[in-house]
């Protein structure tokens, strides 16, 4: 970027971490220099990705200028001088067209994905991501199984839309805590301690606690239906384990602990790892009297049938129940007791719940109350939500657990990867690589469209390499990993400016780079608008473009060996950055397959 002019500074913008809001300023001070009535910041917020075939295009309208749009495009055309950012405008109807400076663009943007992929000297953070959240902390809570109950298709969304969370928040420079809280706590453990009287095996915990203790729910469950005296004493149960009694609580605490450890290998599977496993029962009885001491003190409390309640229908969020008539508490006011706490201790700047678009009204009562009580934190508590996944049962029934869901992926994609036999002979560990395959195949179906949405899962669609798939991304990295096995000649590559970068004069080539010079604008809004379907559809589009300049800018048996360089430059640029998006997505990139 040295050998460019220099340009004005504009705020928010950081060409050192992406390059195109350079060639962006540069257009804005064209147009602020024809237009004098404009400043570079105004017209910098207008400077738009341009489509078919043009790189950014200018609406002038948006503008509101006094007099012709006509005269104004005039003004633009007759001022312009082109230079080494910008090549040519063009006017059409209300709009500029401009295409960057072919040479400048390509050098640019591949010197700064190899400079932060590579030579970063603390930690090598990798291209796309930016420091806008250093100094300020995040706590984002997800997934949340119910220990002892299955692990439904929910809780998958939700782990893997949060670990999406966490993995670009932490690269957006953001302190971030993962936060898995569990539901330990609540009238089923009484009934499940009736239970594992009648049905439990220490045995068969040590087994598979998760799978056990589920059984043995299902178990007494179909008791209580008959007998009303076992629901009678699953409440007695969980009342003495409220009251502290260290007799009722001991089993409980075995549980617990086989249960996490059981979740942590199966998260592990799917690269997914959490900073604090918390849940109901760790919420300090302090915290929740405080809340209900406050509320109280603030008139905000109802009594009804020895119920304690707060009304909230004059914000049409009907009436939330915050203390049972028999004195237990419910989850509500352990979320309320559980968020005072949570910030005394982290004192967060954000805090962010992933929870389904069904608990909508909950949340929203939750975070109501929370701002009644007058906290100044509460206005820093977001909900993300998605919609529910339909059709997603094993091939044989139902799927119940996680462990159950990963195996199903893995086994699918093994007899996929079969049918090709030679392909298959030549992977080293087919049943890993399955798996892993697999997996992506499970995220990106779900992350593909907008999270609020329902989708219906397909089997079929997660072990396909053709179309939009997880598979089909993770074979375009392994390909692009295997440029640098097939030609060990051109490698290693010498140092950036000693690359011709203008070699790359194929417009493949041009698209290639023009996307990944785009990579961080996509990291920015994705942050911003909590949705990774912008992700996935960039690696689609990073994917796609690569495929089509797969059999024009070849590296095998090009004889130009400085085109030759140039074009493995820029596909291990495309590796790194497709392999970058790919791990903020959770998955991981695969090197054979």
């Amino acid at each position: 970027m040295s050998t460019l002019p220099s340009l004005p500074d504009v705020p928010s913008t950081d060409p050192s971490r992406s390059v195109l809001d350079a060639f962006r300023i540069a257009i804005a001070k064209k147009i602020a220099d024809a237009l004098p009535q404009l400043t570079v910041e105004q017209v910098y917020t207008g400077v738009d990705y341009g489509k078919k075939g043009v790189d950014f295009t200018v609406a002038l309208p948006r503008f509101r200028l006094p007099g012709k749009v006509d005269e104004h495009a005039r003004q633009v055309i007759d001022h312009f001088q082109a230079d080494d950012y910008v090549e040519s405008v063009t006017h059409d109807k209300a709009f500029l067209h401009f295409m960057c400076r072919t040479p400048s663009l390509l050098r640019s943007v591949l010197t700064q994905v190899h400079k932060l992929t590579y030579d970063m000297p603390s930690g090598k953070p990798e291209y796309g991501t930016n420091d806008s959240g250093k100094g300020k902390k995040v706590i984002i809570e997800y997934s949340s199984p119910n220990i002892a109950k299955n692990f439904h298709v929910g809780h998958l969304r939700s782990t893997i839309i949060g670990a999406f969370l966490a993995n670009i928040y932490r690269a957006c420079g953001w302190e971030t805590v993962s936060m898995n809280y569990l539901g330990d706590w609540g009238t089923q453990f009484g009934l499940i301690a009736v239970g594992y009287e009648k049905y439990g095996s220490d045995e068969e915990l040590k087994k598979d606690a998760i799978k056990h203790l589920f059984n043995v729910y299902v178990q007494i469950n179909k008791d209580a239906e008959n007998d009303t005296s076992v629901k009678e004493a699953a409440a007695a149960w969980f009342k003495r384990m409220e009251d502290g009694d260290e007799e009722a609580l001991k089993n409980w605490r075995v549980w617990r602990e086989l249960s996490v450890r059981k979740y942590a290998e199966e998260y592990e599977r799917l690269n997914v790892y959490f900073d604090v496993y918390t849940g109901e029962s760790q919420v300090g009885k302090e915290w929740q009297d405080f809340a209900i001491k406050r509320l109280n003190e603030m008139s905000l409390i109802e009594e009804a049938d020895g119920a304690l309640l707060v009304n909230l229908e004059k914000w049409k969020m009907g009436k939330a129940v915050l203390r049972k008539k028999d004195g237990t508490s419910i989850y509500l006011t352990r979320d309320i007791g559980g968020a005072v706490e949570r910030y005394e201790k982290h004192k967060f700047d954000k805090m962010i719940y992933v929870i389904s678009s069904q608990q909508d009204l909950h949340v929203a009562q939750f975070f109501k109350i929370l701002k009644l009580m007058d906290f100044p934190w509460a206005d820093r508590l977001e909900h993300v939500n998605y919609g529910l996944v339909q059709g997603m049962s094993t091939r044989k029934g139902t799927v119940v657990f996680l462990e159950q869901i990963i195996k199903e992926a893995g086994s699918v994609m093994h007899e996929q990867m079969r049918k090709n036999e030679e392909k298959y002979a030549a992977v080293e560990d087919p049943e890993n690589t399955s798996l892993e395959v697999g997996i992506a195949g499970i995220k990106i179906q779900d992350m593909a469209a907008k999270r609020i949405n329902n989708y219906t899962f397909a089997w079929d669609r997660m072990t396909s390499f053709e179309g939009d798939t997880g598979p089909y991304l993770q074979y375009a990295h392994v390909r692009l990993n295997s440029l640098t096995r097939k030609n060990p000649e051109l490698l290693p590559l010498p140092p950036p400016e000693e690359i011709k970068a203008e070699l790359l004069t194929e417009k493949g080539a041009r698209e290639i780079v023009f996307l990944l010079g785009s990579y961080p604008d996509v990291v920015k809004v994705a942050l911003k608008t909590h949705e990774p379907s912008g992700v996935v559809t960039y690696l689609f589009r990073l994917a796609h473009a690569i495929s089509s300049a797969w059999e024009t800018v070849i590296i095998k048996g090009e004889p130009d060996v400085e085109k030759a360089r140039a074009r493995m430059w820029m596909y291990i640029c495309a590796r790194d950055t497709l392999g970058a998006a790919m791990r903020l997505l959770s998955i991981r990139p695969m090197e054979r397959m």
